[in-house]
């Protein structure tokens, strides 16, 4: 396989990469650094992967990256993903994630890429679902642009597969954590709590922390996306554990496993954020064979291993 993953100098991404070359893969990366680190793809770049430094939304950069590197298989993860960045800049937001994804999607059908595997979100596209767990049916209601950005990404990843025969197939992520996942970005609250569990320092909980949301481990993430990938089964799935973990229950299971525990301050709820988030995870099982399978603890005890 020659695949090209956009977005693979992130935490998702280079774990993705990696698999990918010990799978026996080329693989080309495309990322424009901003929140991905080249550090990230050291082992990758030894190994033969190749770095295309680029912004997804310059169309003319993505076509020549596809053109040098004739990818068969497409995984598209870079976006923005900041909730409080899109309600801030909006703009930027659907650059990035709307017209980054189209030129993705027109370099794909223009170089006969043969499958384009498009990671989304769930709980910021599905909002205050109502339905807990979350199927796929349930009714699409963004809180953010973050959430609308992508929904309206998704969209676009299907009319290719209607109107160009683009074989296609989108994965809604949960929130997902594990090594290289950065310990400063709003969705990285794992990291964050871990990090500063291990230097001994006072984290920071938005709201009153009985928001609850669930965490899916990037090993599983990224088995499914290895799955959709090799499948030609068109639509989208939930990736996620199926399980809802409020945050005081996340710090709760932190500070079992660290010498002098976790402690937290509570501060004001952020806007665009919804209150509970857990997504139903059965279609991937009956699309693509997948299933979750790192318990909570055991990803938190890797995660807090990788930040020793």
């Amino acid at each position: 396989m020659r695949a090209l993953v956009t977005g693979g100098a992130g935490f998702v991404g280079s774990n993705l990469v990696d698999a990918l070359i010990v799978g026996g893969c080329d693989v080309t990366v495309l990322d424009d650094l901003s929140t991905g680190r080249e550090a990230n793809l050291t082992g990758a770049v030894a190994s033969g992967a190749e770095l295309v430094t680029c912004d997804v939304f310059d169309a003319a950069a993505v076509r020549s990256a596809f053109e040098a590197a004739n990818p068969d298989t497409v995984f598209h993860l870079a976006a923005q993903a900041q909730v409080s960045d899109s309600v801030a800049d909006p703009d930027r937001d659907a650059r990035v994630n709307v017209l980054g994804t189209i030129s993705v999607l027109e370099a794909a059908r223009l170089s006969g890429v043969e499958r384009l595997v498009y990671v989304s979100t769930g709980g910021a596209m599905y909002g205050e679902a109502g339905v807990y767990p979350t199927p796929e049916t349930a009714l699409i209601r963004p809180e953010s642009p973050y959430g609308a950005s992508k929904f309206a990404a998704e969209s676009y990843v299907s009319m290719y597969t209607d109107l160009h025969g683009l074989s296609t197939y989108t994965l809604r992520l949960a929130n997902v954590y594990g090594p290289r996942q950065i310990p400063h970005s709003e969705g990285g609250v794992v990291a964050i709590f871990c990090e500063r569990a291990l230097l001994g320092k006072m984290s920071h909980i938005n709201g009153d922390g009985e928001q609850t949301r669930d965490f899916v481990e990037v090993s599983d993430v990224v088995s499914a996306l290895l799955a959709a990938g090799n499948s030609r089964v068109h639509g989208a799935c939930n990736i996620g554990s199926g399980l809802e973990t409020s945050i005081n229950e996340l710090v709760a299971a932190i500070d079992g496993l660290v010498d002098g525990g976790l402690e937290v301050d509570y501060r004001p709820a952020r806007g665009g954020e919804v209150r509970r988030s857990v997504l139903d995870p059965s279609l991937a099982l009956e699309d693509l064979g997948w299933q979750p399978t790192v318990a909570l603890g055991d990803g938190l005890r890797g995660t807090l291993d990788h930040f020793r």
